[in-house]
């Protein structure tokens, strides 16, 4: 159980992209507040463990951007404390299977999390939250010679509140390999990620057909925008 507060401050994820010429000065704002709760349980038995936690947390006074009352043309957005908070609440867990040379690990987090839409001024899901996200790994450290791994991770549907294109996100799967070999002092190394090529652009554009009021011109990220990527190389050992 834990609480803490973070006094405002201008500078946010929008204004960090855009700059703080759009912003109206900061006015009568409050402290945010928060206050969680969390429980962790955690279980064993020859190969198998399992660890799940379950916490809740509430952020009063969140802070969030908004388009001005009136609608100034030089400072289109200000900076306000929400009418009501932030509330998440969620679990996660974590299942493991070791055997000699071999691990695989599975993890699901559900999270919930609720919060003040400021153009509606009604309580609707969070952005860019996944309700539901899980991954595996599979890894096998090959005696002597070198290790192999396999990952695989799942994204949950995201609600978007100010995208061009859509109002919830696709769900998605990545999945990639890594892997090294010795060969006497030298490793070789192989690392893959996003081998199915999973890309935002692939389903929408990136930049907009119309600027934001905060000035942006392009799309939240909620998919990956670099798609596959393939590294390597050598070790050698003196």
């Amino acid at each position: 159980m834990g609480q803490g507060f973070f006094a405002p401050t201008p500078f946010t994820e929008e204004t960090e992209a855009t700059g703080l010429s759009r912003l109206a000065p900061l006015r009568d704002l409050e402290a945010e507040r928060g206050r969680s709760l969390s429980v962790d349980l955690g279980w064993k038995r020859g190969p198998f463990e399992l660890t799940s936690t379950w916490f809740h947390s509430t952020i009063d006074d969140p802070v969030l951007l908004r388009e001005t009352e009136f609608g100034a043309a030089s400072t289109p957005v200000e900076i306000v404390n929400a009418p009501g908070p932030t509330r998440t609440r969620g679990s996660e867990l974590i299942t493991r299977w070791h055997r000699n040379e071999m691990d695989l690990i599975a993890t699901h987090m559900f999270v919930w999390s609720t919060e003040i839409d400021p153009a509606a001024g009604t309580r609707g899901e969070a952005e860019l939250t996944p309700r539901h996200t899980a991954g595996v790994d599979w890894l096998w450290n090959i005696e002597g010679h070198g290790r192999l791994g396999v990952e695989v991770f799942y994204t949950g549907r995201q609600a978007l509140r100010d995208s061009a294109f859509r109002t919830r996100t696709p769900s998605y799967v990545l999945w990639g390999i890594i892997g090294e070999w010795r060969i006497r002092r030298a490793r070789l190394f192989l690392n893959a990620e996003n081998l199915a090529d999973v890309r935002q652009t692939e389903f929408d554009p990136f930049v907009r057909p119309s600027q934001r009021v905060d000035g942006r011109w392009t799309e939240d990220i909620w998919m990956p925008l670099d798609g596959r990527m393939l590294n390597g190389g050598v070790r050698v050992g003196f």
